[in-house]
C-alpha cells in the first residue's frame, strides 16, 4: 500500500490509527470521498462538464480537510472524557459495533457491497485485514485506557514516537537502508526513551504500545492497500472484530458494568455516536490525501499529538515534570531532524522527475 508516505519508506507513515485505512483510497480510488460519504470526481471532472478546479483551490481544501481530520482525531480524548464513567473495554466495544453499523450504511448508499463481499471472500485480503483488525483493537484499548487512566500526556507520546518505530520497521523488516539525518533522528529517538523511563520510573509502556501497534497495523495496511480501498478496509477489520465486540457488551451488561443504558439518553446516544465518530474524520482524511503531496500530510501528522498533548496539559490538567518536559523535547528534535530529512527528499526527487520530464521532451 501506498501511504501518505513515500511507498519505499515506512518512515513517513502517519500517526494515527484511523489514518492508515484512509491513505489507501487516496492511492487506489479515482474519485474523492466526501465527508457526507458521497463520491464524486476527482480533480472536478465529471460525467456532465469539463470544469477543472485550480490547483491552488484544491490545494487549500485539501488542507482544511486535512485540519478537520486531524482536529478530530486530536481532540478525540475530550470525547472518551465525556463519556465517563464507561470504561476503555466497554467504549472500545462500543466503537467497533457501532462503526460497523455507520460502515454497513456508507456501504449501502454508495452501493458498494459487491466490492465487500469480494474482500471478504479473498483470502489474501482478509488474513492481512484480520491480522491488522487485531492489532487496531490493541492500539485503541490502549489508547482508550490512557486517556481514561490520567495518562493522556503519555497518548500523545506514542503518536510522536511512531514516525520513529516506522523508520525501524523499515531498518529490520524490509531492509531499508536509513540516511544520516533518519540515524540521528533514530538515535536521538532512543535518548529520549531513556529519559522519560528515568522519569516515569519504568518504560512509557502505553507510548511504547501505541507506537508499535500502529507501527505494524501501518506495515500491514502496507501489504494489501493497493487491493482495497479504504472504507472496504475498515468494513472488514470491524465484521472481524464485532463478535468479539458484542460478547464483550453482552457480559458487560450481564454483570452490571455496562453504563450504555444506565446513565441516561445523552450518555446512550454519545456512544452510538462513536461510529461517526471514526468515520467521519477517516472520509476528511481520504478527500485532503487526494488533494495533497506527501509531504505536506507528513508534516500535517504532527496536528494530531499537538492537540492530545495540549488538551492532557489544559484539560485533563496532568502533570509534565522538568525530566518529562525533556524527553518530550528530545523527541521533538528527533521529529525535526526526520522532518528535515522527508522535505529535502521530496525535494530532491521532485527535481529528478521534472529532469525525466524535460529528457522525454
Amino acid at each position: 500500500m501506498r501511504n501518505i508516505a513515500d511507498g519505499r519508506d515506512v518512515g513517513h507513515i502517519v500517526s494515527t490509527p484511523e489514518q492508515i485505512s484512509a491513505a489507501s483510497t487516496a492511492s487506489t480510488q479515482p474519485t474523492t470521498t466526501a465527508p457526507g460519504g458521497g463520491t464524486g470526481g476527482s480533480g472536478g471532472s465529471g460525467g456532465g462538464g469539463s470544469l477543472v478546479k485550480p490547483v491552488r483551490s484544491e490545494t487549500t481544501t485539501g488542507v482544511l480537510f486535512g485540519i478537520g481530520a486531524y482536529g478530530l482525531w486530536g481532540l478525540l480524548p475530550l470525547y472518551f472524557f465525556v463519556l465517563q464513567p464507561a470504561g476503555a473495554i466497554e467504549i472500545v466495544a462500543n466503537r467497533v459495533v457501532w462503526s460497523l453499523v455507520f460502515c454497513a450504511l456508507l456501504i449501502t448508499i454508495t452501493r458498494a457491497w459487491r466490492v465487500f463481499g469480494s474482500a471478504m471472500k479473498d483470502r489474501t485480503i482478509m488474513g492481512p485485514l484480520a491480522l491488522a483488525a487485531a492489532l487496531i483493537a490493541i492500539n485503541w484499548l490502549t489508547y482508550t485506557f490512557g486517556v481514561t487512566t490520567g495518562h493522556a500526556v503519555e497518548t500523545s507520546l506514542g503518536y510522536f514516537i511512531n514516525p520513529l518505530v516506522s523508520v525501524l520497521l523499515g531498518v529490520f523488516v524490509l531492509k531499508e537502508k536509513l540516511r544520516p539525518l533518519q540515524w540521528a533522528a533514530v538515535g536521538i529517538g532512543f535518548v529520549a526513551v531513556g529519559v522519560l523511563t528515568f522519569s516515569y520510573g519504568q518504560p512509557p509502556w502505553i507510548a511504547l504500545l501505541l507506537a508499535f501497534s500502529f507501527g505494524l497495523y501501518g506495515f500491514v495496511k502496507k501489504r494489501v492497500g493497493p487491493r482495497v480501498d479504504a472504507l472496504t478496509s475498515l468494513s472488514v477489520e470491524t465484521v472481524v472484530l464485532a463478535p468479539f465486540a458484542a460478547i464483550t457488551m453482552v457480559v458487560l451488561g450481564a454483570t452490571g458494568m455496562a453504563t450504555l443504558t444506565t446513565e441516561g439518553p445523552a450518555h446512550f446516544w454519545l456512544i452510538l455516536a462513536s461510529g461517526i465518530i471514526t468515520a467521519v474524520p477517516l472520509l476528511f482524511f481520504g478527500a485532503s490525501a487526494r488533494r495533497l503531496p506527501m509531504t505536506t500530510i507528513g508534516l500535517l501528522q504532527y496536528f494530531a499529538p499537538v492537540l492530545q498533548f495540549i488538551v492532557a496539559l489544559t484539560v485533563f490538567n496532568e502533570a509534565m515534570t522538568t525530566a518529562r518536559w525533556i524527553g518530550f523535547c528530545v523527541v521533538w528534535l528527533a521529529l525535526i531532524l526526520l522532518t528535515i530529512d522527508m522535505l529535502r527528499t521530496a525535494r530532491k526527487n521532485s527535481a529528478l522527475r521534472k529532469k525525466a520530464r524535460l529528457a522525454e521532451v
